[in-house]
């Protein structure tokens, strides 16, 4: 079948004809190819077209689709075991490998996905801390618990307005809206509800807004008002961890979390997530402590070992992230200055693996305001043009580009002789 038509036939069995919102390519009005292999930096539709993939399953295929060590690992595992919903081997030589080679990381609770996570990490900063209220940063994205969908209200402080349909008013009123990389907003924050907080949570490099890295400043604010309050703070790194280094975005800043969860990479592609942290905090789990959170297929031992694979390679590998960092300098600095050759209006954030381009004439694009700034149209454009030329690229203004280990100098040239063919 082509594209269009398995996409049509889909539309009649799942709303909208996808599984996840983004992947309808509504914002860009295309139908949107559908994918039927990988491998390596390549992807391939039901049509035979072949795309040089930027997207990565939104990150994790960090090794390129289908690495060889982890399809090995998958394979020998589910030869014996898929499924068991008891302890396994596999899942205690993944924590304990997570715990020895991560920092701050000294217990970790398995779970399935980000989302999961993120909102598991929340429950248990709330029950550690006996404090209810939670501080989040309007454009970073935790997955879609009811307490972080949330869109910021008029005022500078605020606790917030559903941003979704089919969520009660009281499910979130304990969310409070702050300022991605505003010191004085986190200030006012703190000095009205400090007393009430739980738990900060941020994306230490926001993917989900596009790429923004945090502020120095900011950061070792944040971490400063936590330390005076006490609250608890999450660094969520679903998408940020093993992605900009090994050790993820904490390696980048001075300031250390009290929790992290990480999704994405740590499965090798298989759906997975975790959270951890200080041991004192984890220890309130259930069944040790009065924190109730609990998951049939947590641990799962096929993902374990997809994950422990990928982990290894990345770990044991460091001239694989010295590989993605080439590749992202050359990117970024071709795109620069063909935009500027061709008086396009763009800005490139870029971190480690990950990055966006911001068709916006602001000089910087560094929180939510900025990159609701930005030129839609122009990137819908963009994005077909793209499209047409063989490119695989997130399709949305406010999503960020994956780079992997497979992709090589020549796909970063043709993605330059494309952008640069692209008709402003």
């Amino acid at each position: 079948m082509k594209n269009i038509e398995i996409f049509e036939e889909s539309k009649k069995y799942m709303p909208g004809g996808v599984n996840s919102p983004v992947r309808s390519y509504k914002d860009v009005e295309i139908t949107p190819p559908i994918m039927k292999k990988g491998i390596g930096a390549y992807i391939y539709d039901e049509e035979g077209n072949r795309y040089i993939d930027f997207v990565g399953a939104w990150g994790p295929m960090i090794l390129g689709h289908c690495d060889e060590d982890v399809v090995k690992a998958i394979k020998d595992t589910c030869e014996i075991s898929i499924a068991f919903g008891a302890p396994t081997e596999l899942e205690l030589k993944l924590a304990k490998y997570m715990c020895t080679t991560l920092d701050n990381f000294e217990m970790v609770r398995m779970v399935n996905s980000g989302t999961e996570a993120t909102m598991s990490a929340v429950r248990l900063a709330r029950g550690y801390t006996k404090k209810d209220k939670l501080l989040k940063f309007a454009g970073c994205y935790h997955g879609h618990y009811e307490g972080f969908l949330v869109s910021a209200g008029s005022g500078v402080l605020t606790e917030g307005i559903p941003g979704s349909a089919g969520i009660p008013q009281e499910n979130i009123k304990n969310t409070l809206v702050g300022q991605y990389n505003n010191v004085e907003n986190i200030r006012e924050v703190f000095n009205e509800y400090g007393e009430e907080l739980a738990a900060v949570i941020i994306e230490p490099v926001a993917g989900n807004m596009g790429v923004i890295k945090a502020e120095d400043v900011f950061m070792e604010e944040l971490r400063r008002l936590c330390d005076k309050y006490g609250t608890l703070l999450i660094f969520d790194e679903v998408m940020s961890g093993f992605r900009v280094s090994y050790m993820g975005a904490q390696s980048l800043f001075k300031v250390k979390p009290d929790l992290i969860t990480y999704a994405k990479i740590m499965g090798g592609g298989l759906p997975c997530g975790a959270y951890g942290g200080k041991k004192e905090i984890m220890e309130k789990l259930s069944p040790l402590g009065p924190v109730y959170q609990a998951g049939t297929m947590s641990g799962n031992p096929v993902v374990m070992a997809a994950g422990l694979a990928a982990l290894t390679k990345l770990h044991d590998n460091p001239k694989l992230y010295e590989h993605i960092e080439a590749l992202g300098t050359k990117l970024k600095q071709g795109l620069e200055t063909i935009a500027k050759e061709k008086s396009i209006p763009l800005v490139v954030n870029r971190c480690g693996g990950m990055m966006t381009m911001f068709f916006s004439d602001r000089d910087k694009v560094s929180c939510y305001d900025d990159v609701m700034s930005c030129d839609t149209k122009l990137f819908k454009r963009f994005f077909t043009h793209m499209l047409n030329s063989g490119f695989n690229l997130p399709p949305s203004q406010y999503e960020a580009m994956f780079l992997s280990v497979k992709h090589s100098y020549e796909d970063i040239e043709k993605f330059l002789e494309a952008f640069r063919s692209f008709e402003y």
